[in-house]
């Protein structure tokens, strides 16, 4: 299985043009979050994105309208919207959690789970899945600029549990492009480019 991964397309629109040029010789698309800015509507990027004529899983970001991705990808033949959910693609199980975990500001249009309710949330995620998340595990792929780590231990806890595969994941944008391992999963924080990964 081929995948073509990425987070953060902020509306980037040129970004989101790369992702669609580069999909067809992808067998899984991955949306790691935060596609709008600030709850804003993020249609623009998603129109673009529509044109991706293979599965599309797509998580929420903190920046995001949960209604609207979820509406998006009701309506959209390719797409998937997880978010405590999975589905099964080519056979190999995908789970997605959005959302900031644990919530780091008070900004209205931030969108965030406590740990515990993610921890309930990831209860249902399926062994040996590949995790779609917005937040990165905590210690990983999670470091910002001021040294500081603010990553989940509710996804950290599922990963080492659940003999996660790959963990897809976005949100801190300091740590854009970097991959490190937890165990036998990869985790990569994406970053508004074109990812690569053979299943």
């Amino acid at each position: 299985m081929r995948i073509l991964a990425f987070s953060d397309l902020h509306n980037d629109q040129a970004a989101a043009n790369k992702i669609v040029a580069a999909s067809p010789t992808a067998d899984v698309v991955i949306g790691a979050g935060d596609f709008g800015v600030k709850g804003g509507s993020a249609a623009e990027v998603l129109h673009i994105l529509k044109q991706i004529a293979v599965p599309t899983i797509l998580v929420a970001g903190n920046h995001d309208d949960l209604s609207e991705l979820r509406s998006f990808c009701a309506e959209w033949e390719h797409g998937h919207f997880l978010h405590g959910t999975s589905v099964t693609v080519l056979g190999q199980s995908f789970f997605g959690l959005g959302c900031e975990i644990p919530s780091r500001s008070d900004f209205a249009w931030n969108q965030t789970l406590t740990e515990d309710e993610a921890e309930k949330m990831l209860e249902q995620c399926p062994d040996q899945a590949i995790l779609v998340t917005h937040t990165p595990p905590l210690g990983t792929c999670d470091l910002q600029r001021d040294g500081g780590h603010e990553g989940s231990q509710a996804i950290l806890d599922t990963i080492q549990a659940k003999n996660i595969k790959l963990n897809c994941t976005g949100h801190i944008h300091n740590s854009w492009g970097v991959v490190e391992k937890i165990g036998e999963c990869t985790v990569h924080n994406l970053g508004p480019t074109v990812n690569w990964y053979e299943i």
